[in-house]
């Protein structure tokens, strides 16, 4: 199905992702929020992310569910909470043909359904999402950090005693551990960038990592934050001097916010997820078998394209992104062994 080729007055948007395919989406939703008003249906916290004529609801609205049914679309009250919408646009549910059929039914044909994820493996998620709106080319992801998070932050560098100094955000963890480049690895880059910058490091931790545990070793480097709302992140994020991390939401916000961005990639393929911002470096070892499939992934028995990174490729491109320190080669001695 086609956009229509004028702005609507009034979109829905439904979208099913995380928060990395959130970013992603970020340019396509700036596209459709251009001279309309836009409800969109998605994880809530996203709230905190988004352009100001866009109103966040959450996905798990008992009406939407009813798509799934057959003659769901039929019902008078699914009918009349699509019925105040000029359009609306689906990346959720594309894959199951009832969903399809009954999201025509109740949009009156208004409704335009889109894969989630590209058919074509070597397009860029971002690329994806705005190709479906009929865009060609490529677009940075734009978050606008809002006033009450400014205020949490300038609180947060007080109470930690941040001020004048070089800060460097370190996230450890992403929404799959397969992803995840060593913890003794990340220890390494927080004492460089100490011993090097004269600065200070934080240790940023989303409800996943939190859970599961297993970052005690990063415990005394510096403030360990969780449980942060977007906005808090981002504000976070956007006032560090600098940041890593592995292939995750988190990376994507980072690079969005316009830090100084080093992503660490192993198993999956940057030119798909590549993190878009203004100061991206990315850093990976190529291997004939990375990137991987899934499932490839999460069986793998080495993970060599991770636990053979080096910490001295990490420092010439965090030193380098940030102005600070030799990052030299003579720094691969400092490299911890890990077990595959």
């Amino acid at each position: 199905m086609r956009s229509p080729r004028k702005p609507a007055k009034r979109a829905l948007i439904l979208f099913p992702g995380a928060l990395g395919d959130f970013v992603c989406f970020l340019p396509a939703l700036r596209t459709i929020a251009r001279g309309a008003r836009v409800d969109l249906l998605a994880k809530s916290e996203f709230a905190d992310l988004v352009p100001p004529a866009v109103t966040v609801y959450s996905l798990n609205a008992g009406l939407v569910g009813r798509l799934f049914m057959p003659r769901g679309g039929e019902r008078p009250d699914v009918q009349r909470f699509f019925a105040p919408y000029d359009v609306v646009y689906s990346w959720f549910g594309a894959a199951e043909s009832v969903f399809a059929r009954e999201l025509k039914r109740a949009t009156q044909g208004k409704g335009l359904l889109f894969p989630f994820r590209p058919t074509d493996g070597t397009v860029h998620q971002s690329d994806h999402y705005l190709s479906c709106l009929g865009e060609t080319g490529s677009s940075l992801p734009i978050v606008t950090i809002n006033g009450a998070a400014r205020a949490w932050c300038d609180r947060y560098w007080l109470r930690h005693e941040l001020q004048e100094k070089p800060v460097l955000a370190l996230a450890p963890g992403s929404g799959a551990r397969e992803k995840n480049w060593p913890v003794a690895f990340f220890r390494v880059i927080a004492d460089w960038w100490r011993r090097e910058s004269g600065g200070a490091v934080i240790v940023v931790l989303g409800p996943v990592e939190e859970e599961r545990g297993g970052f005690e070793a990063l415990q005394d480097v510096g403030p360990v934050s969780g449980a942060l709302r977007l906005g808090q992140l981002a504000a976070l994020l956007s006032r560090s001097a600098a940041y890593v991390g592995n292939d995750s939401g988190t990376t994507h916000l980072a690079a969005a916010v316009g830090v100084s961005t080093v992503a660490l990639f192993g198993p999956t393929d940057p030119d798909r997820w590549e993190p878009r911002g203004r100061r991206v470096a990315i850093v990976r070892r190529r291997l004939s078998c990375s990137p991987c499939a899934g499932e490839t992934m999460k069986h793998c028995d080495h993970r060599s394209c991770l636990a053979a990174l080096d910490a001295a490729d990490v420092m010439i491109a965090l030193g380098s992104a940030a102005g600070i320190g030799s990052g030299s080669r003579s720094n691969r001695a400092m490299q911890p062994h890990v077990a595959a």
